[in-house]
């Protein structure tokens, strides 16, 4: 088995692997180090219903509710029900949660969350202590094989995944600057999301799409790809950091550039509404202010007679750091702040096990379109999502279950010219950032149209990903195009209402070209 990248399901892909009986051989691919990941920056934590007071039913309705008629019930119900037991083994795995007094598992509470249910890690660190934990544990398993199972190669950038007779048989990748080829019939894809679309992104700089790239051009199908989360809370200032979810859970407020509250006006749940309708939100007055960011307020924090700088540094600390490290005292004024791109809910289509319409190839975690997030994700799923699918993906049979029948999309050849990353980040901005249009996207179409998208084997590793990502902002300008309405993520001012018609996934394949 092959499986290209080391967040949390790559990394629960190859541990579940290990664990299993057999002794076939691993070969694990990351872009740069091991610890490299959108997992090793999430803050918020990880959802799942572990309390007495809720269940994986609730956990369930929360995140269909989200996903605005897109999700798959299936898919919903299998992960919430799953994943408890999932985070257990993640506990006695080493991972070590935040606790409250009594000694239990502190439970966060986030947008669109009926129940608190957000496990957190070093205040913020939620993601930094799975990725650490993991790692962790794998190399105590591979310590413990003795037989040399696995081999891990960093500094390995995806190519393409090689196919014989329709089937997947490989992978090419330039590791250590030589290109390699790498021969399996079990190939897992858990390279993460497409954020570097942007200029804007709580993602790292490793986020551009290549797995999804690499799918595509092997001929499988992807799905949702137009359906784009926004974070509403990105520092305006300094390092861009992202200020989770979790502080407006906490209490934190959002006001315009006159410290006026605009929430309660738009959604009668306030900041803690979902993040598509949030991220709009500040969009949206951000615009009315001539581009100056929103501000959220910590002062409204209820922190129990505790002093608020004292009380934030210890529940936020990443993020305090972050504010301190830009000037700012959060504890005492509001901090500014904007939507920045955070999460691809779209991707490659598979089903329950992770396969994907090309046998052989298996796809889990933000690459991976399981028709868990529907339009919209509910906070803090992904993570879990990831540890499910991941542990699932390689468990999965050799063929696929039924999978949706695409639509086919023949992408035109581009015709290349002069363009750089920076202007395809600007240029998704303007057309395909949180307000859309359809003048703005078929504008935004042309544009791309300059931008190559092919690769070879003399193309070092930033060529590659500007090839990957200039693919995927194809496909999202041609899934945004499709979808002539307003559905979670996805908004259109020529188009603002929802149609109920269009209530459903729109699934693409390659039909010819690129």
């Amino acid at each position: 088995m092959i499986v290209v990248g080391s967040g949390v399901a790559g990394l629960s892909a190859v541990i579940t692997a290990l664990l299993a009986p057999g002794d076939e051989p691993i070969v694990l691919l990351t872009k740069q180090r091991l610890e490299d990941s959108a997992t090793d920056r999430a803050q918020g934590g990880i959802a799942v219903a572990l309390g007495a007071d809720d269940s994986a039913a609730e956990h369930a309705a929360d995140t269909l509710a989200v996903g605005c008629g897109v999700s798959s019930r299936r898919m919903v119900e299998l992960i919430t029900a799953e994943g408890p037991a999932a985070v257990l083994r993640l506990v006695a795995a080493g991972c070590v949660f935040d606790r409250d007094e009594a000694g239990g598992l502190a439970r966060g509470l986030e947008a669109a969350h009926r129940r608190p249910r957000i496990l957190h890690a070093g205040g913020d660190a939620t993601g930094h202590e799975i990725e650490r934990a993991l790692l962790a544990a794998l190399d105590r398993l591979r310590d413990a094989d003795g037989r040399g199972r696995v081999t891990v190669f960093t500094d390995a950038a995806l190519i393409r995944v090689c196919t014989r007779d329709g089937r997947a048989a490989g992978v090419d990748a330039r590791v250590a600057g030589l290109v390699r080829h790498f021969d399996d019939t079990r190939i897992v894809l858990a390279t993460g999301g497409a954020g570097q679309l942007y200029p804007v992104t709580s993602n790292p700089v490793v986020s551009t799409g290549d797995g999804i790239a690499a799918a595509w051009r092997a001929g499988a199908a992807v799905a949702d790809l137009e359906f784009v989360q926004f974070h509403p809370t990105v520092l305006a200032v300094g390092a861009r950091t992202l200020v989770s979810e979790a502080v407006r859970g906490a209490g934190a407020v959002l006001r315009d550039a006159d410290g006026h509250r605009f929430m309660p006006q738009r959604d009668a749940r306030a900041e803690l509404a979902p993040r598509d309708v949030v991220a709009h939100a500040c969009a949206e007055v951000i615009a009315t202010q001539d581009g100056q960011p929103v501000l959220l307020d910590t002062t409204t924090i209820d922190t129990d007679g505790q002093p608020r700088a004292q009380w934030l540094a210890q529940r936020f600390p990443t993020i305090s750091a972050a504010c301190t490290a830009a000037g700012l005292d959060w504890s005492r004024e509001p901090v500014p702040v904007s939507p920045a791109a955070h999460y691809l809910m779209g991707g490659i289509v598979t089903d329950d096990w992770g396969c994907t319409s090309v046998p052989g190839l298996y796809a889990a975690g933000e690459c991976a379109r399981t028709g868990l997030h529907g339009a919209n994700r509910l906070a803090s799923n992904s993570l879990l999502e990831g540890l499910v699918m991941g542990a699932r993906v390689a468990e999965a049979p050799d063929e696929p279950a039924h999978l949706e029948s695409g639509t086919p999309v023949s992408l035109a050849q581009p015709q290349p010219g002069p363009f750089s990353r920076s202007e395809l980040q600007r240029a998704l901005w303007q057309g395909a950032g949180p307000i859309r249009d359809q003048a703005g996207l078929e504008q935004l179409a042309d544009t791309l149209a300059a931008a190559p998208v092919d690769v070879d084997d003399t193309m070092d590793a930033r060529a590659l990903e500007d090839r990957s990502l200039a693919l995927v902002g194809r496909l999202v300008v041609t899934a945004a195009i499709a979808r002539t309405e307003s559905r979670g993520a996805h908004r259109r001012t020529d188009f603002p209402e929802t149609d109920p018609a269009q209530a459903h996934s729109r699934v693409f394949t390659k039909a010819s070209g690129i």
